[in-house]
């Protein structure tokens, strides 16, 4: 099990802040749009450094980031419904809760199932909400968000989110207190589609440090057990290779995390990098800290053309699939208890 982090910095639950303005002198207000509000909610625009992103209310979103004009994700449209779980966040679960039921201190939980074709709880409760932006500077957002009880998950979280653009790429921190009683399962992660430049999944290279990977069933992908990555044809991608036309919805684990300097100075801070490289050279990178200690890979195989392929979902989880009942790295999070986590996107 994860320990939980003391976090102060959580607003209580139900309170809802204003959109900051700054003080004479402080950067300035990022774009704010909150009417007529588009139908992926407000949004905000950050920029600094070639960088731009976008940020868009329902499920907290990254809808878009691009450098210098190159897109690093798959974007999609202001006015556009989510196509599924495009750069949302996952709270408070990533992945799948099997059939979606689990049992906490002998109590059987039911979840809604929203996975239907394979009958599972996917992706947790935060990813349609409707989050509040809290405040919005020139290259800096903050959002909240509290989830209430509910039948199958009886606890209440306040989560926040900071989005933050600086001269390394766009950093997210999300951030879950207990608001409520009893200890709250709790597991977190993003969902972006990596874009490495011209072209769609098959025409990039990959490189993940991870030895292992989460074996699952062909069917409903629910977990077997971990193995190392070279039990299985192309899942070894530490040295880095072509994707091809290779299929890959799967967690791995047992990442290289090296130590980074601080952004204070000579701390040290365990850090793992993935990269995505076009033909070109150019690419992206996401990183993250040892709070994440599993990461989902999807090459986004989909029936529809215009989304096949497009992108590299890379998903640095707190938690592997199942968690809720594994309990493999679950964090539990008693009454008054934070926790954070965050990543790092950047293009090279």
């Amino acid at each position: 099990m994860s320990e939980p982090t003391p976090v102060a910095s959580v607003p209580p639950p139900g309170t809802t802040p204003p959109v900051v303005e700054p003080a004479p002198g402080a950067p300035p207000t990022a774009r704010l749009v909150t009417s007529p509000v588009p139908v992926s909610g407000a949004q905000v625009v950050l920029e600094r450094a070639g960088y731009r992103a976008e940020i868009a209310g329902v499920g907290a979103t990254l809808r878009t980031l691009t450098f210098e004009g190159r897109d690093l994700v798959v974007p999609f449209a202001a006015d556009e419904v989510r196509p599924g779980f495009r750069g949302a966040l996952l709270a408070p679960w990533p992945n799948r809760v099997t059939d979606g039921r689990y049992e906490r201190d002998g109590v059987e939980h039911q979840l809604p199932l929203n996975e239907v074709e394979r009958g599972h709880a996917l992706h947790g409760l935060a990813h349609w909400a409707d989050w509040t932006i809290d405040q919005a500077q020139a290259a800096r957002a903050s959002a909240s968000f509290v989830l209430v009880p509910s039948d199958g998950y009886p606890w209440r979280l306040a989560l926040s989110v900071v989005y933050e653009l600086t001269d390394d790429g766009l950093t997210t921190t999300v951030t879950a207190r207990n608001a409520g009683t009893g200890v709250a399962p709790y597991g977190t992660a993003p969902h972006p589609y990596l874009v490495a430049g011209e072209g769609r999944v098959d025409d990039w290279s990959f490189t993940l440090p991870a030895a292992s990977y989460l074996e699952v069933t062909d069917d409903r992908l629910v977990p077997v057990g971990t193995r190392p990555v070279g039990d299985r044809d192309g899942f070894d991608f530490r040295d880095g290779h072509a994707i091809g036309d290779l299929f890959v919805d799967h967690a791995f684990t047992d990442l290289a995390f090296t130590a980074v300097d601080g952004a204070g100075g000579p701390a040290q801070e365990a850090r793992v990098t993935a990269t995505v490289t076009a033909r070109d050279g150019h690419g992206v990178t996401m990183s993250w800290g040892a709070e994440l200690p599993w990461v989902q890979v999807h090459t986004a195989d989909r029936p529809e053309p215009e989304n096949d392929r497009v992108g590299l979902a890379v998903e640095p989880m707190t938690c592997p699939p199942d968690a809720f009942n594994s309990g493999d790295d679950l964090v539990l999070l008693a009454p008054g208890e934070a926790h954070s986590a965050s990543w790092t996107i950047a293009a090279f």
